[in-house]
């Protein structure tokens, strides 16, 4: 749980009452639980839980096993393994969620690799396909390469007939994500991103926020669209001109998962159980773990997350 706002020293584990499942809902004791960037952001202050979810105690995906079930429970039994998203509250031993937000965890993999998928591959799968609409043949740049959910889209894209570019300021992370289905990897060390794109791309994927939010405008084609999913680079803000916007017809998309209420969180979550999770039985794609750490030592891997080390998701267990 956080014990304040504040850096990695607000980490702490503590005793709390354990939740009890109200009608429709199950107890899912948690064996694993994402990290992401809206965890550090919430232990700084900046980025608090939705209404009803829990304030001080983070994490926005987890996966474990059905312990037990509220009155009206049909989908789920006792010791079936889940996986999901929920608001807040992930990074505790037992999260309480609607039967309808949890998805079975395939057979073929562990929890470990299953807490790796709700956040990244979800927010991948609406962000590319429900709001850019991603056609086979199309380019989409992806910002963050090594980050969860641009493995998660490089492989989804990929998998879709699209053409991907990727930026990165660490060669090693590019590398790694041609291996996923990247066709580009641009460094952004070496060479703006606005200048590597040499043919306008049709979607881009942004994390990055107020400073790249022209040169993304810039790059992509007629009819383009560009998706935002946070601001990594901040600030939140930016100032240009609306000229290309108009001039190419292109859409500007913001989207965020964890605000959703039920009603919306479950048809995509019922589309991605029928589209998704099918390929990872097939082991057509993949969670993308970039390293493990045991809940007690959960301030250290948001130190880690804080210096980019990591490839792909960083996970935590109990």
């Amino acid at each position: 749980m956080y014990t304040g706002a504040g850096g990695p020293e607000v980490v702490a584990l503590a005793e709390v009452g354990e939740p009890a499942p109200g009608p429709r809902q199950i107890r899912v004791r948690v064996r694993a639980a994402g990290l992401n960037r809206a965890d550090l952001l919430q232990r700084r202050g900046g980025y608090p839980a939705p209404p009803g979810w829990p304030a001080d105690i983070p994490g926005l995906e987890y996966a474990g096993q059905v312990e037990s079930m509220g009155p009206g429970v049909t989908r789920w039994k006792s010791g079936d393994r889940v996986m999901g998203l929920v608001g807040g509250g992930a990074q505790a031993e037992a999260v309480v969620v609607h039967e309808d937000e949890a998805l079975p965890v395939p057979a073929s993999l562990s929890f470990t690799d299953a807490a790796a998928i709700p956040e990244a591959f979800l927010t991948a799968y609406d962000a590319l396909f429900t709001r850019a609409r991603l056609q086979p043949g199309e380019r989409v740049l992806l910002h963050a390469a090594g980050s969860g959910v641009s493995t998660a889209a490089a492989q989804l894209a990929k998998r879709h007939g699209a053409t991907v570019l990727g930026t990165s300021r660490t060669a090693a992370k590019l590398l790694q994500a041609k291996g996923l289905g990247l066709d580009t990897g641009i460094d952004t060390s070496i060479t703006p991103f606005r200048e590597a794109v040499t043919s306008p791309v049709d979607v881009v994927l942004d994390f990055l926020g107020g400073p790249a939010l022209a040169d993304n405008l810039a790059v992509l084609a007629t009819r383009g669209r560009l998706v935002l999913l946070g601001f990594l680079q901040g600030p939140a803000t930016a100032e240009l001109s609306l000229e290309p916007i108009l001039r190419k017809r292109l859409e500007v998309i913001g989207t965020v998962m964890r605000s959703r209420t039920l009603e919306e969180r479950v048809p995509l979550l019922r589309e991605f159980s029928e589209r998704v999770l099918p390929v990872f039985e097939a082991g057509k794609v993949k969670a993308v773990v970039g390293a493990t750490f045991p809940m007690s030592a959960m301030a250290v891997a948001h130190e880690v997350m804080e210096r980019n080390e990591v490839f792909g998701k960083i996970i935590l267990t109990w």
